[in-house]
């Protein structure tokens, strides 16, 4: 009896199995959690799926509040994603590009002029790779002052922008060096500006001031782009321009300003080049390899040595020395002071130096006497006229009298300091100072001052204090009563003694 019993329960448990297993292939399969691999996916439908290149994940905000997107919907990608450079910290930069990405710290410009400048620079790509080796020189020390000062890194490609890396640059409103200063400005910034010296090209004077300018009028705009914008066009007429979109209800950033065209386009060269320098590889352009290492020293030089002779005692080929030592205006130092040298090279040059010291040839100042002409002391000297013009940064205009002071050699060799005497920019070395400025009649037909500005712009963008082309430095008062007679200033019997005064102290 019990056999039976067992039999009909079975056979119920087999037919409820089979009844819900029937039940379950009716019913659709509920969605994956995961999605399917490639292998396992169907054909895209091209009429109701897009391409793959629309998809994004829920925003962050969604996934914030728990959202996600329900099964069988698309997002698309409506705006780009934006850029993020991401830097390794934990290492040491590679080089000095990897360091300057690391201390980047404006606020970027993304316009159209941007655009143009950058393809502007890409379009080129052998002179931006020129000016990129070029700037190695002066990076590290660039950067390295930079940091110190703790100010955004992107300022160390400014130079390119002012004058290509090029410390011997000279504009048409007279800005010099890599920062390119006016004489003005540059005055303002303790920078001295003589016969002997122009440390407007010294690379590590101008530096020094260009950081302190850029400083002072970044805390007074309180943003970069406007304290770039200053540089260039002058604080004043930036300071002018804010405070008039500002009375008219407009925004007072750089983009809204209304300027000149340079300074329109001063920011997006900057930002070009930062561009290609955080993402070269981007742009298919592969940056000069520059080392983060210390390029430079200084040393203190005597009085009395040739650029073209330190250059020598520092195994450097005489262009590339004057690349590091560009700020002397005549072809020896005339004092005691310090030359930038390799750091690889320092040591040797020191020794070097300290034997050519002890040889007693050199080059020293001679102070004219009364009755001496530049035709007698080059004679003496054993010098042509010639050669003495442009030792001195003189001219066939150029009038002097008793109390200039020349360089002449002193039992040493010319060859080397006219050659680098021929390097030094003309316009910067002349001596304008013993020039007889043109009357305003000769300078302008009308009897107005030619070229006199008020304030203005000058050609390299900066504001000037509206003086006449080289009326900055006047001739001395004997100069300037001999070029109204049109003679050399002499005795005033016009007789000379019998015999020439004895030098005095350090003369000839």
């Amino acid at each position: 009896m019990a056999i039976p019993l067992l039999r009909i329960l079975l056979l119920t448990i087999l037919l409820v199995a089979t009844v819900s297993s029937a039940t379950a292939e009716d019913e659709p399969a509920p969605a994956p959690l995961t999605p399917p691999s490639p292998a396992e996916a169907p054909p895209a439908q091209a009429t109701d799926v897009p391409a793959l290149g629309s998809l994004r994940p829920p925003s962050a905000a969604r996934s914030a509040e728990g959202l996600i997107a329900s099964p069988g919907k698309v997002l698309e990608l409506r705006d780009p994603t934006p850029r993020v450079l991401t830097l390794d910290l934990t290492r040491e930069a590679n080089d000095i590009w990897d360091r300057i990405r690391r201390g980047f710290g404006m606020p970027d410009l993304d316009t159209d002029a941007v655009a143009e400048q950058q393809l502007f620079y890409l379009n080129r790509p052998g002179f931006l790779k020129k000016v990129f080796e070029r700037g190695g020189r002066y990076l590290y020390h660039i950067v390295d002052e930079l940091e110190r000062r703790g100010m955004p890194t992107e300022l160390a490609l400014l130079p390119m922008v002012e004058s290509s890396y090029n410390p011997m640059a000279y504009s048409r409103a007279r800005a010099s060096g890599l920062w390119q200063f006016i004489p003005s400005t540059g005055r303002n910034y303790n920078l001295t500006q003589d016969k002997w010296v122009d440390e407007r090209r010294d690379v590590i004077a101008s530096t020094n001031a260009a950081l302190d300018y850029l400083q002072t009028i970044y805390e007074m705009h309180g943003d970069w782009h406007l304290a770039l914008a200053s540089y260039n066009w002058g604080e004043g007429a930036v300071g002018r321009a804010v405070q008039k979109n500002l009375a008219a209800g407009l925004p007072a950033e750089y983009s809204q300003l209304r300027m000149p065209e340079e300074t329109r386009n001063y920011v997006p060269k900057l930002q070009a080049l930062k561009n290609i320098v955080a993402q070269p590889e981007l742009f298919h352009f592969e940056l000069p390899y520059v080392p983060n290492t210390r390029h430079f020293v200084t040393v203190m030089a005597p009085a009395g040595i040739d650029l073209a002779t330190a250059a020598r005692l520092a195994e450097m080929p005489l262009d590339e020395f004057l690349a590091l030592n560009p700020s002397y205006n005549r072809p020896a130092i005339a004092q005691a002071n310090s030359l930038v040298i390799p750091v690889d090279r320092a040591e040797r040059f020191r020794a070097r130096l300290a034997e050519q010291q002890d040889a007693g040839r050199q080059w020293r100042t001679y102070e004219m006497q009364r009755g001496d002409t530049l035709a007698s002391v080059a004679r003496d000297f054993g010098l042509s006229l010639s050669e003495l013009h442009q030792i001195n940064g003189l001219d066939a205009r150029s009038r002097v009298s008793a109390g200039y002071t020349l360089l002449v050699p002193e039992g040493v060799e010319t060859a080397g300091a006219l050659a680098a005497a021929r390097m030094i920019p003309r316009a910067a070395a002349l001596d304008t100072s013993t020039i007889p400025a043109p009357s305003a009649t000769k300078a302008n037909g009308k009897g107005g001052r030619k070229g006199a500005q008020a304030g203005g712009k000058t050609p390299a963008g900066k504001s000037v204090a509206g003086k006449r082309k080289g009326s900055s430095a006047k001739a001395p008062a004997a100069a300037r009563s001999a070029a109204k007679s049109g003679t050399r200033a002499a005795p005033k019997t016009g007789a000379k003694p019998a015999t020439k005064p004895q030098p005095k102290s350090g003369k000839r």
